[in-house]
């Protein structure tokens, strides 16, 4: 049975993924910011089917204490239950923010919860997923193609525009992807940006303000289900046979922009071990 990590696991496209893996067979563990959030998908679960095999952990995924925590929780449970192998990562959660906020470690949140915490979570799962032959998925946006990276200010603290900062963040997801495929292909795992298209989610109406929640609720006015866009995620893991190229959606595989590319993938990628004091590699536990 395959084990697959998901965040932002309580609701939207986040509890969906978790509802159709269930569905397919798949053993998952989802994470939450809440207990109560957790305990109540938990049991929405459940009751759809008694059978499945759902376990959650709730934590602040902002912060980077809590990703390590978590991460220190989920390999345990992986080496109880499937011998420390994980089949697939679902970096899902995320979210939208009015005005310039900061974690507790000092960084924009949109920039902690919809980039770092994904690339932080990825790095120290990188053991198990290696094991399982894993796939990394990161829930990307269509609207990545409307940024260039801020270098500049790369979380934008002189000048806080909100839709940037989260289309940012979008194409962050994309370049953390192409540059674990150009490091790390060879051991046999793949990661890949998701384009889930519009869907009726509740990401922009939570703390924030009226000008951002009218955007948001106008956009997924027009949107899907969440269960459509979890039906591609359940193919990309599992189908038995990794997919090509980069940038998959409902219709299969997409083009993504030009500004996904090595150069931007390579600086992206040293600046965010930077920040969460990390160095990617081969670690012994791979090699054991």
């Amino acid at each position: 049975m395959k084990t697959v990590v998901v965040t932002g696991a309580t609701s939207g496209i986040g509890f969906a993924v978790c509802a159709e893996l269930l569905m397919r067979g798949c053993r998952v563990i989802g994470l939450g910011h809440s207990k109560k959030n957790c305990r109540a998908a938990r049991e929405k679960l459940l009751l759809i089917n008694p059978a499945y095999d759902v376990t959650y952990f709730w934590g602040d995924l902002m912060q980077q204490t809590e990703v390590v925590r978590l991460a220190g929780r989920i390999k345990s449970d992986l080496l109880r239950n499937n011998g420390g192998e994980l089949a697939a990562l679902v970096n899902n959660v995320g979210c939208v923010r009015s005005w310039y906020m900061t974690t507790g470690e000092g960084y924009e949140q949109q920039f902690a919860l919809n980039h770092l915490s994904g690339f932080l979570l990825t790095h120290e799962l990188f053991g198990p997923l290696v094991k399982g032959g894993g796939v990394i998925l990161f829930t990307s946006s269509g609207s990545h193609k409307l940024m260039k990276m801020n270098w500049q200010d790369l979380m934008f603290q002189r000048r806080y525009r909100p839709l940037y900062a989260y289309k940012q963040s979008k194409l962050c997801n994309m370049l953390t992807a192409f540059e674990l495929n150009s490091r790390y292909a060879g051991q046999g795992i793949r990661a890949y940006g998701i384009n889930p298209g519009l869907v009726r989610t509740e990401i922009g109406s939570k703390n924030t303000g009226k000008l951002v929640d009218f955007v948001w609720k106008q956009r997924s006015r027009h949107g899907v289900d969440p269960s459509v866009p979890a039906r591609v995620y359940g193919d990309m893991i599992c189908t038995g046979q990794k997919a090509e190229g980069l940038y998959h959606g409902a219709g299969g595989l997409m083009k993504h922009s030009g500004e996904v590319n090595r150069k931007n993938a390579v600086k992206l990628f040293e600046i965010s071990e930077s920040l969460c004091h990390i160095r990617f590699g081969v670690s012994e536990e791979c090699l054991s």
